[in-house]
């Protein structure tokens, strides 16, 4: 049975302009927005629901300035046992709320050091090596064969660029890898997509963008960098070092974020 959109809908505030995905550790900026209602997951007919530590499963509705932004406190992964078409339910509920930009936020390991633990990385281009689209369920939910020139805008990016010269706050372009997982990558695996032109690589995300691109949404990513891979890493990775990485960054974080919403168009 295909998820019925319009009856989760119903059950939130609407309207809203963007649509904001936050990923593990960075799901505390939601807290921050002005005048805010808040609805459950659970309490929303047919939403997945994240098992994952470190995405709350909330939708938080508010504004920032002048811009209403709704939410989503966590994601669902296709490591979870999800189908693509499933993953993207916050983008479809975000299209449904009237929104026409979609933020999308991740934590990522770093296949070169270029990018250290504690960087913000403004995603240009993706590698999609999940395998996986969702636009082979949802022809219908949109184009199905979307323009890939630009998946992330290129007027958000020299936004968000912008806004981090004002504020202060290094942001560095580069290029995300998606991954299955949830198993990290091998010190093999690592160097192979290094050569492939990869920065960082994540779990999430791509189906998402993917999503939004058919809906004729405008999307920015910002990824946060938690590690190193292991083939430039030498400490053992866990999920827990994910969280607390994103966690010393969420100040600078929700700055840029905040900074970027008052400003968009």
């Amino acid at each position: 049975m295909r998820l019925d959109v319009n009856s989760i809908v119903r059950k939130l505030p609407a309207p809203a302009d963007v649509g904001l995905i936050l990923g593990s550790g960075l799901g505390g900026f939601a807290d921050t927005l002005e005048n805010a209602q808040s609805v459950s997951t659970r309490d929303l007919p047919g939403y997945p629901q994240s098992t994952v530590a470190g995405h709350a499963g909330r939708i938080v509705i508010g504004s920032v300035g002048d811009t209403r932004v709704a939410a989503f406190q966590g994601r669902v992964h296709l490591y979870e046992g999800y189908p693509p078409e499933v993953v993207v339910t916050p983008v479809r509920v975000a299209h449904a709320l009237g929104c026409k930009t979609l933020i999308v936020t991740n934590a990522s390991g770093a296949f070169t050091k270029r990018f250290s633990p504690g960087d913000l990385l403004l995603i240009e281009d993706h590698i999609n090596l999940q395998f996986r689209n969702p636009l082979h369920s949802l022809w219908d939910a949109g184009v199905r064969i979307p323009d890939t020139s630009f998946f992330y805008d290129p007027e958000l990016c020299k936004l968000a660029e912008h806004v981090a010269l004002e504020e202060k706050i290094p942001l560095k372009r580069g290029t995300l890898a998606a991954l299955l997982g949830p198993t990290y990558e091998t010190r093999a695996e690592a160097r192979m997509l290094a050569g492939l032109g990869a920065d960082a690589g994540c779990m999430s995300t791509i189906p998402e963008v993917l999503m939004a691109a058919a809906l004729g949404m405008r999307v920015l990513g910002i990824s946060c960098v938690t590690n190193w891979a292991p083939n430039i890493g030498a400490s053992v990775l866990d999920h827990d070092d994910v969280q607390r990485v994103a966690a010393q960054v969420s100040e600078k974080f929700a700055r840029l974020l905040r900074a970027i919403l008052s400003q968009i168009k």
